[in-house]
């Protein structure tokens, strides 16, 4: 495709971009004694935004998913990437020094001052949607940038570039809130483009070959030694690592043949989603000791060490269910001698899961089954639990359907939803799943409407991809009562049929 809009990359150009981002560096750095001192972070990103042209809510969701904007003192994640923007410098990505050409800016300093970071992050994004062809009007809807983000993933296959994009999506649509940065949960719809046709792993099309509620993506044969344990060798152990990086960007590395490192699962922060990469038979380069790694199952958890904030109750419960099934199956003892952190392996010069992984929760979800408190599921088809007007039609058209059947309806700018009743036990705060079929022609941007202790709140979740299974929206304050807790609205400028299939609410 030729760009219809491509600012030619001359010397003049360069010079431009490099005086505009000098004049940014300097706001950032000088202001009068007596001015009060702004929120760095708001601040950084809104005006390398203004300064790229870039949609400021789509700079901090990317930002988000990489680091939950946290640039961890300019250390490196596995990857080789640094700051709020996850800048690479690896041998296969060289984001960091494409941000230095474009900015002017050293990578030192891209490396370790934030605001130059993010504005970095900025320029290489501009550049994606430049060779995307995106003109100065269609940089104003952040829908149209989905193939620039997909790039910035640097990804292994177009399958993870995709997983990539759409985590960034799913953020725009139910929002953020972190490190002082919010962005308002959005109807926003992507325009995945040739995208549309790639495999969703979301979706879960290819399950995990020794897992049955994983899926399967497999890591490169240069990052693991094949084997035929535990025919081969026993395994007696399961050894917990952080990623040091984000899910995507995790699964895009194993499947790096110059990474050297594997392990057989990933699970991701947000609803403890599980990928598999090798094989249970074969032995992945977790554990950096030959012994351990020929002995264990390494599972991965997105994040990292020194940010409490990835480690979530979905996150637990899903590695969890894992870990026990692990163990079931081989017959390894589910105690703290079997079940290890990287960092206890002897010899290991990481220590991850680090000091805010929770130890005594984790264990008892491997040992007491990870069953919430409480929890109900309401499907369409509840007994006095769901009420929809006769404008949401009957389908049984999706194989990805929960129970029986779902609902659908046309969307429109008025007020019909679709609400769940539930009978919540207590006030607290709850978790809330969705559960969706999901299909090309279903809704870019469907508003689920949450009865918080603050009023309502709404979530926007793209039906078109990622259905079929749970969906974490968030988690909310609930008041005690018996009432409409969880609504589906047709009110919404995403395009296709909104669909009310089941919801899930559990305490945390």
């Amino acid at each position: 495709m030729t760009p219809p809009d491509v600012r030619p990359a001359t010397a003049a150009h360069r010079l431009l971009t490099a005086l505009v981002i000098s004049c940014s560096v300097l706001v950032f750095t000088v202001r009068p004694a007596h001015a009060t001192a702004p929120a760095p972070l708001p601040d950084a990103f809104a005006r390398a935004a203004a300064a790229q042209e870039v949609p400021r809510d789509l700079l901090v969701a990317l930002a988000y998913s990489e680091t939950h904007l946290d640039g961890h003192g300019g250390k490196p994640s596995a990857g080789g990437g640094y700051g709020v923007m996850h800048l690479v410098s690896n041998p296969t990505n060289h984001t960091l020094e494409r941000a230095a050409e474009l900015t002017g800016l050293s990578v030192d300093a891209l490396r370790s001052d934030t605001g130059a970071n993010i504005l970095g992050g900025a320029a290489v994004l501009r550049s994606y949607a430049d060779k995307a062809g995106l003109d100065a009007e269609a940089r104003k809807d952040a829908g149209r940038w989905y193939q620039a983000v997909a790039a910035y993933a640097n990804a292994s296959t177009p399958e993870i570039a995709r997983l990539y994009a759409d985590t960034v999506y799913q953020l725009l649509g139910t929002g953020v809130q972190a490190a002082g940065v919010t962005v308002a949960p959005q109807e926003v719809t992507a325009d995945r483009g040739a995208y549309a046709r790639t495999r969703d792993l979301n979706a879960s099309l290819a399950a995990s070959p020794d897992y049955p509620n994983g899926s399967w993506v497999a890591a490169s044969s240069s990052n693991y030694t094949a084997s035929s344990r535990p025919s081969s060798y026993a395994i007696d152990r399961v050894i917990i690592h952080v990623t040091q990086g984000s899910y995507a960007g995790t699964i895009s590395w194993f499947q790096n043949p110059s990474a050297q490192v594997s392990a057989h699962y990933v699970v991701r922060s947000s609803d403890g989603a599980v990928t598999q990469m090798v094989r249970d038979k074969d032995v992945a380069w977790h554990a950096g000791n030959w012994n351990y790694n020929t002995r264990s199952i390494g599972i991965e958890h997105e994040g990292f060490v020194d940010n409490a904030s990835w480690f979530t109750d979905a996150m637990y419960r899903g590695s969890a269910a894992l870990t026990r099934y692990i163990c079931d199956k081989y017959g390894i003892p589910k105690d703290r001698t079997h079940i290890i952190g990287h960092v206890e392996v002897p010899g290991a010069t990481h220590t991850d899961p680090g000091p805010h992984w929770n130890w005594n929760t984790y264990m008892s979800y491997v040992t007491g089954g990870g069953t919430p408190s409480w929890s109900t599921t309401l499907d369409n088809t509840t007994a006095g639990r769901f009420t929809a007007s006769a404008n949401w039609g009957t389908s049984s058209f999706s194989s990805q359907r929960y129970g029986a059947d779902y609902r659908f309806a046309n969307p429109v700018a008025s007020s019909d939803p679709a609400w769940y009743k539930a009978a919540i036990p207590s006030a607290g705060n709850y978790r809330v799943e969705v559960w969706y079929s999901s299909d090309p022609g279903y809704n870019s941007s469907a508003p689920y409407i949450v009865a918080t202790s603050s009023g309502n709140q709404t979530v926007y979740v793209d039906q078109r991809s990622g259905g079929g299974g749970w969906r974490s929206i968030g988690t909310f304050a609930l008041n005690a009562g018996d009432y409409n807790a969880v609504a589906v609205s047709r009110w919404t400028s995403g395009v296709g049929y909104v669909i009310a299939d089941a919801i899930r609410i559990s305490r945390v």
